[in-house]
C-alpha cells in the first residue's frame, strides 16, 4: 500500500510519484466497473482533452481518484459498509503542490456526484451499479442545505465537470495515451502553483 509521507514530497518529486501509482497499482480493479484504475483515470483525462478542456481540467481529471491509491484505508469494493473517503486522501497528498481548482475537483468530486444526484432527477438513472453503491456509503444525493452550501465553493462549475469526465471514463477497451503523455501538463501545473505561492 502506498502511503506516502507529504514531507518527503517535493515540486521535483511529485509528478514523478504520480507516475510511479500509475505504474505499480493502476492495473487494479476499479469498483467493479469494466476498466482497471488507470483505465478510469486516463480515460477522463484522454476525453477531456478531446473535448478541448484547458490543462487544470485535463490534469484535475487525471488525478481525481488518486487518493484510492494514497488512503490508509485501501481501494474500494463493492463488499464495503463503510465510505473510505479516499477523495479527502487524495486532495491531502496533492494540495501542496496542486492550485485549488484541481484540488477541489478531487476533494470535492464524491460531494459533486450526491449533488448532480439533487439537481437533476435524470442523472441517478446514468450511474453504474458500482457508483450508487457507493452512494449509498457517501451519504446519498445533497438536501436542499448541502446544495446550497456546495454552490458557494467558486469551482463548482468545474467540479461538476470533472465529475461527468469521471462518470464517463468507464469504457472497456477504449484506447488513452498513457500517464507519460500527461507528465509534462502535470509539472506545468505544479510549476505554475509554486510559482506563484513562492511569490
Amino acid at each position: 500500500m502506498t502511503k506516502p509521507n507529504p514531507d518527503t514530497l517535493t515540486p521535483e518529486t511529485i509528478v514523478a510519484f504520480l507516475a510511479d501509482i500509475f505504474e505499480r497499482r493502476g492495473g487494479e480493479e476499479y469498483l467493479g466497473e469494466p476498466v482497471t484504475m488507470a483505465e478510469h483515470m486516463l480515460q477522463g483525462a484522454y476525453l477531456a482533452e478531446q473535448q478541448g478542456e484547458p490543462e487544470i481540467i485535463i490534469v484535475a481529471a487525471l488525478l481525481h481518484d488518486i487518493g484510492h491509491f494514497t488512503s490508509e484505508f485501501g481501494t474500494f469494493s463493492m463488499d464495503d459498509t463503510h465510505d473510505k473517503h479516499h477523495e479527502e486522501a487524495g486532495a491531502a497528498v496533492l494540495e501542496r503542490f496542486f492550485p485549488r481548482l484541481v484540488v477541489d475537483c478531487v476533494r470535492y468530486h464524491v460531494a459533486a456526484k450526491r449533488y448532480i444526484c439533487a439537481t437533476d432527477p435524470a442523472y441517478f438513472g446514468q450511474l453504474s451499479a458500482a457508483s450508487i453503491h457507493s452512494l449509498k456509503l457517501q451519504g446519498g444525493p445533497m438536501n436542499p442545505e448541502e446544495v446550497r452550501e456546495f454552490e458557494r465553493n467558486p469551482n463548482v462549475k468545474e467540479i461538476v465537470r470533472v465529475r461527468h469526465l469521471d462518470d464517463a471514463g468507464k469504457m472497456a477497451g477504449m484506447d488513452t495515451p498513457g500517464f507519460a503523455h500527461y507528465a509534462s501538463m502535470v509539472q506545468r501545473i505544479v510549476d505554475a502553483h509554486c510559482k506563484r505561492t513562492a511569490a
